[in-house]
C-alpha cells in the first residue's frame, strides 16, 4: 500500500505494527500492519478518504469477539474503544452512545438516566459498535430489540443515518437489506440510538447486581477469553454440547477449552499463540458435529495470516 498522504489534517494517532495480542481480549495473535485512534467522527471520516480504495479495514473495539491470526494482518485497524465514546441523552429521549463505549458503561449510564431495559449491557464484555454488528445478547435480550436509528460511515467517510428496518436482523447476527453494501467492508456502524424506559433505578441497579454476579459465578472472566465461542444451536447449548463430549479441560498449546464454561475458550497463562487458539476450536467443532450430529456456528470472528499456512485449516 502507498504511504499516507495529507497526515497533517489528521487530529488521532497512527500507529505503526501494532501487536493487536494488546488490542483483543484473548491476548494472542499477530501483528497489524497500521492502526488508527480517533479523535472523534469528523477525524474518522477524514482518516478513511485518506486510504486506498482496495484498503483491508478492521474495525476492533475491546477486541471481545476477534481472533487475529499469528501471520497478523495487512490492512489498517480502527481502534475505537476509549476514542469514539460519546453518550448523551437526546432530545427525543433516546440514548445516544458512540462505537467504542463500553456496553457495560452504556448499561450504567442509562440506568443512572432512570431508563431500565439497558441491565443486561452490563454482562456484554465488548462495546456498542460489535455489539451492534452481531446483535450480541443475553439473559434473554438482544442488542437490537432497543436501538431506533444507527449511524454508520463508508469507505469515503461519509456518515450516514439508517433506520431500524433497513436491517436483517437474526440471533447474533447484523446485516443490511441492501444487498449491495457489506457491513464490515464497505460501511462500519459508528454510533446508535437507544430507547429504554423510564422506570425504578433501584429495581434496575438490583437486576444488573444479580445479572453481573451470575456471569461471575459461570464464566471464566479472571482469564483472557472471547467471549461464547459459538451460537447456542435451536433449542440447546452449545456448552451443554461440548461438554457432554468431554472436552472441558482440553488444550492444544496454550490454549484450553474452559473448564468453569465449556462454550469459553481460555489462555490461561497467556501463552497461546493464535494459531492453538484456531486449532482448538476445529477440534472442539469437528468434535460435536461427529459425535452429536450438530454443526456449531463460530461466533467469534477470525481474521488475518496464519504464520504458517498449515497451521490451520482455514
Amino acid at each position: 500500500m502507498a504511504e499516507l498522504t495529507h497526515i497533517g489534517a489528521l487530529r488521532g494517532t497512527l500507529r505503526r505494527d501494532v501487536p493487536m495480542r494488546e488490542h483483543v481480549s484473548w491476548r494472542a495473535g499477530g501483528i497489524a500492519r497500521q492502526a488508527y485512534v480517533p479523535v472523534d467522527l469528523e477525524d474518522l471520516a477524514v482518516f478513511l478518504k485518506i486510504l486506498p480504495v482496495d484498503e483491508e479495514i478492521h474495525f476492533t473495539g475491546l477486541g471481545s469477539n476477534t481472533l487475529v491470526r499469528d501471520g497478523g494482518l495487512d490492512g489498517t485497524v480502527i481502534l475505537v474503544q476509549g476514542a469514539l465514546d460519546t453518550m448523551r441523552v437526546m432530545e427525543s429521549g433516546t440514548i445516544y452512545a458512540e462505537a467504542g463505549v463500553a456496553s457495560p458503561k452504556l448499561a450504567r449510564f442509562a440506568t443512572n438516566q432512570g431508563r431500565t431495559g439497558a441491565e443486561w449491557l452490563a454482562g456484554v464484555p465488548g462495546t456498542v459498535g460489535g455489539a451492534l454488528a452481531m446483535n450480541a445478547g443475553c439473559y434473554g435480550s438482544d442488542t437490537w430489540e432497543r436501538v431506533i436509528r444507527a449511524h454508520t460511515m463508508t469507505r469515503d467517510g461519509t456518515l450516514r443515518t439508517r433506520m431500524r428496518d433497513e436491517f436483517e436482523i437474526g440471533y447474533r447476527h447484523c446485516t443490511l437489506r441492501d444487498s449491495s453494501v457489506v457491513l464490515g467492508g464497505d460501511e462500519w456502524f459508528v454510533a446508535a440510538e437507544f430507547e429504554f424506559a423510564k422506570g425504578d433505578v433501584t429495581d434496575a441497579r438490583a437486576r444488573m447486581k444479580v445479572w453481573l454476579d451470575r456471569r461471575a459465578a459461570t464464566q471464566p472472566l479472571n482469564l483472557p477469553n472471547a467471549g461464547s465461542v459459538f451460537r447456542n444451536p435451536p433449542n440447546d447449548y452449545a456448552a451443554r454440547l461440548i461438554e457432554s463430549c468431554g472436552l472441558k479441560g482440553k488444550r492444544i498449546g496454550g490454549a484450553e477449552v474452559s473448564m468453569k464454561h465449556a462454550n469459553f475458550i481460555v489462555n490461561p497463562d497467556q501463552t497461546a499463540s493464535a494459531a492453538d487458539i484456531e486449532n482448538l476450536i476445529d477440534l472442539v467443532q469437528a468434535t460435536v458435529e461427529r459425535e452429536c450430529g450438530l454443526h456449531l456456528e463460530r461466533e467469534v470472528r477470525i481474521i488475518g495470516r496464519a504464520a504458517n499456512p498449515r497451521e490451520t485449516a482455514a
